[in-house]
C-alpha cells in the first residue's frame, strides 16, 4: 500500500514527491528512488531525506551518495536472441520464460564479465515480446534504463522485420504508418518500408500489445513472422538464437541518451 505524501518542510505549491521528481529526471525508477530514499543515499539541496512521501520543489538539486553510484554502476543489462515459444515475463502453462535461457553455458565468448547470482534479484524485461515472436529481448537490473525504454515519453524506437501473407499496396502502407488506432486509442505514427513482396520493416516507438500483429490484420495482412532486430542504438546482430552476452557500459550509456531518430 502506497504511504500517504507527506508535506514536509521542503514542500509547497509547487512541490512534487521526491520519488516522482528522480523518475522524472531519469535517476531511477521510482520504486528504488524509495529504497533509496529510506536507506538515507539521497541528498536534497544539502540535506539527506530520508522520509518517503517527501515532496521538494521542482528544481531541488538532488544527489546520490557515492554508495548508491556505485550500487547503480554495478547493475547489469544484457541482451538475449529470444526463439518463438518462450514468454518475455510470466510463464504460461505449458512454456518456459524467456530469462530460463540466462545461464552460464548460453552466454557468448567476448567478455570476461560471468554470470552470477547476484545478477538475477531485480532482473526484468524492458520491452517484451509475445510468445510468437523472436529476436532481440533487453533484461536489465537498471529501472532508469527500463523507464527510458518503455516508459510514457516513448522515446527509444524498436524495429522488426516482419514476413506477412497477403498484398501491401501504398494505401495499405499509409494506413500502417498512420491512422490506425487499438483499444479505443490512436496509435504513434510508425515507420513502414516494404523489403520485398513478403516482407516489412516496422519501427515503433510503443508497444501495445501485439501491436504489430494487430496492425497488420486490420489492413489485412497475416503476419506470419516476426523478428525484432533493434531497440535504440542496440542491434541484435549476429547474437544465435537462444544466446546471450551483457551489454557492455558504454551501450548502456549510449541507450540511455537514445531518442528517436529522424530519418
Amino acid at each position: 500500500m502506497e504511504m500517504e505524501e507527506s508535506d514536509g518542510k521542503k514542500g509547497g505549491p509547487e512541490a512534487i514527491r521526491l520519488s516522482k521528481l528522480m523518475a522524472n529526471r531519469g535517476v531511477c525508477s521510482r520504486r528504488e528512488a524509495d529504497l533509496l530514499i529510506s536507506e538515507g543515499m539521497v541528498v536534497v539541496d544539502g540535506e539527506v531525506v530520508q522520509e518517503l512521501g517527501t515532496k521538494v520543489p521542482q528544481d531541488a538539486r538532488v544527489e546520490l551518495l557515492p554508495a548508491a553510484q556505485r550500487r547503480q554502476a554495478s547493475q547489469v543489462t544484457l541482451i538475449l536472441h529470444k526463439p518463438i515459444g518462450y514468454v518475455s515475463a510470466q510463464p504460461e502453462p505449458g512454456y518456459r520464460p524467456a530469462i530460463s535461457l540466462i545461464t552460464p553455458e548460453s552466454q557468448v565468448e567476448g567478455s570476461n564479465r560471468r554470470l552470477h547470482r547476484s545478477h538475477f534479484p531485480g532482473l526484468a524485461v524492458a520491452g517484451r515480446l509475445d510468445i510468437d515472436s523472436q529476436g532481440l529481448l533487453l533484461f536489465t537490473q537498471d529501472g532508469r534504463l527500463a523507464r527510458h525504454i518503455i516508459g510514457e515519453e516513448r522515446k527509444v524506437e524498436k524495429e522488426y522485420l516482419v514476413r506477412v501473407r497477403g498484398p501491401f499496396d501504398e494505401a495499405r502502407l499509409r494506413s500502417l504508418r498512420h491512422g490506425l488506432s487499438l483499444d479505443g486509442r490512436p496509435l504513434l505514427p510508425a515507420k513502414v518500408e516494404p523489403l520485398n513482396d513478403q516482407q516489412l520493416r516496422i519501427v515503433l516507438r510503443e508497444g501495445r500489445k501485439r501491436q504489430i500483429r494487430r496492425m497488420c490484420q486490420m489492413v489485412g495482412l497475416e503476419v506470419i513472422g516476426l523478428k525484432r532486430v533493434r531497440i535504440g542504438p542496440i542491434r541484435l546482430g549476429s547474437l544465435p538464437e537462444g544466446r546471450w552476452r551483457f551489454l557492455h557500459p558504454r551501450e548502456v550509456d549510449d541507450l540511455l541518451s537514445a531518442s528517436v531518430r529522424r530519418e
